[in-house]
């Protein structure tokens, strides 16, 4: 078990380091995982992503987690399709937040990875967002890390704050922003 790092004392600004580690099982899911760190870095959190998979490079996913807990990472982010057991083996060697992105590639459309994800066993959680939900693991990273940081919930609010606004827009000036 890798220990967690202790909290710092100042928590008035969000640190510039990276904050959220995001580990993908396969160089093919990289199209929907890029979608996850270009989320969080509209909310101002530096993240990185790492290919290491469970199955075949496990030593890798280990490696990383050593060096993430040295270097201050906060939240991880584990993406997966198929077997789906990144996520799992992450929080089995970590008590920092895993959030599960299961992935819908291969024959069952993601059902199998969304299933391998979030069925942990007790004491050992992964919070899993639905399958492909790149922006929902950005924004529940961000939920997280904002309970520290108030500048992250402050970029909540205004995300939050945009997205009321596209959405209380009338049928005719959507589709002219749309055209536009």
């Amino acid at each position: 078990m890798i220990n967690t790092p202790t909290a710092s004392a100042d928590t008035s600004a969000t640190p510039d380091r990276i904050l959220v580690g995001i580990l993908t099982g396969s160089p093919n899911d990289l199209p929907i995982v890029v979608k996850v760190r270009d989320t969080l870095t509209e909310l101002g959190i530096k993240s990185e992503i790492v290919v290491a998979s469970a199955h075949r490079t496990p030593d890798k996913v280990f490696a990383y987690l050593d060096r993430a807990h040295r270097e201050g990472v906060q939240v991880l982010i584990g993406c997966a399709g198929v077997a789906a057991h990144l996520a799992g083996v992450i929080a089995g060697h970590t008590r920092l937040p895993v959030i599960g992105l299961p992935l819908g590639n291969g024959p069952l459309t993601g059902l199998d990875s969304l299933l391998s994800t979030v069925q942990m066993p007790p004491g050992v959680p992964v919070a899993t967002v639905a399958i492909d939900g790149a922006r929902n693991a950005s924004m529940l990273a961000a939920r997280i890390l904002a309970l520290k940081y108030p500048e992250i919930d402050r970029a909540l609010e205004e995300a939050a704050k945009r997205e009321r606004e596209r959405y209380d827009l009338t049928a005719d000036e959507a589709l002219a922003k749309l055209t536009a």
